[in-house]
């Protein structure tokens, strides 16, 4: 895991981790979870898919965690063929 000098995960896409504050915003959570997103060595693909499916839920975002990767791009629906255009919608485009 790699941290800045202001404290932010910088393993984790800009738009994952803007999108983990907005779906969990209880104190301190959304760093917390940043920080276990940064720690597996997952595609933004992955980790974004771990975020959509908890939707806010801490129990269901370590859950995922501990899913078989593949799993959990079923259980968000980026499974196919389509997932960025999935992705963009949920997350925005990249670089915007």
């Amino acid at each position: 895991m790699s941290v800045d000098i202001l404290g932010q995960v910088s393993d984790v896409s800009d738009r994952v981790a803007k999108r983990v504050r907005h779906d969990f915003r209880g104190p301190d959570s959304a760093e917390e979870l940043l920080r276990h997103l940064a720690r597996v060595d997952l595609s933004e693909r992955v980790q974004a898919a771990i975020v959509l499916y908890a939707a806010g839920s801490v129990p269901k975002f370590f859950s995922a965690l501990q899913e078989d990767w593949c799993d959990v791009l079923v259980n968000a629906g980026l499974e196919h063929e389509d997932w960025p255009v999935k992705l963009d919608r949920e997350l925005g485009e990249l670089g915007s």
